[in-house]
């Protein structure tokens, strides 16, 4: 089953503003399909955002994400009914039932946030898109057997179709056993 992960996390700019950042993470294979950087997220936004996700990247079966007021917003129920795909809500107080994401919401804290005072939030979000791509396409992940998620997500799409093309050959195309009693001219 795929399933993402999806979680806020708040820092503030140069000008003490207060911004958020939604994070959404593969629990397969860790890559981050896309974040909204912005001082307001509400629940509209959101749903708005995972349909430009599924044009690029698809959907999952299930997203695991908190009690928040984005997540339980009328236009997320909406959204999850029209497109089948399943919310599912931990329990208050309970990140590690949201593990995948609160891990990368770490990284992203260490690597990223703390690293930088944003002038604005556009520099905010261009910092961000640099550290995700980066994150994304390079930096190697134990579980990933030490590949980026980008690669792991190459490499497992290419032996799954590799295994549903073995699958899938009709029955014309393969191989048959010679019969060592035909007759031969």
């Amino acid at each position: 089953m795929q399933r993402w992960s999806l979680d806020f996390v708040s820092d503030q700019l140069a000008d003490y503003r207060r911004f958020r950042v939604l994070n959404i993470v593969d629990d397969h294979s860790r890559f981050c399909p896309g974040q909204i950087i912005d001082v307001s997220i509400p629940g509209a936004r959101v749903a708005r955002f995972l349909d430009d996700l599924a044009l690029r990247v698809g959907l999952p079966e299930e997203i695991i994400l908190d009690n928040g007021p984005e997540g339980t917003s009328k236009a997320m129920f909406d959204w999850s009914e029209r497109t089948g795909v399943r919310l599912r809500f931990i329990e208050p107080g309970k990140p590690v039932q949201n593990a995948f994401v609160e891990s990368f919401n770490g990284k992203f804290r260490d690597e990223c946030l703390n690293l930088h005072w944003f002038r604005s939030l556009r520099h905010a979000r261009e910092e961000i898109g640099q550290w995700r791509n980066h994150y994304n396409s390079k930096r190697p992940h134990s579980a990933l057997g030490y590949l980026s998620p980008t690669e792991f997500r190459t490499k497992t799409t290419a032996s799954a179709l590799e295994t549903l093309a073995v699958y899938t050959l009709p029955l014309s195309t393969q191989t048959q056993p010679e019969d060592s009693r035909s007759n031969r001219p």
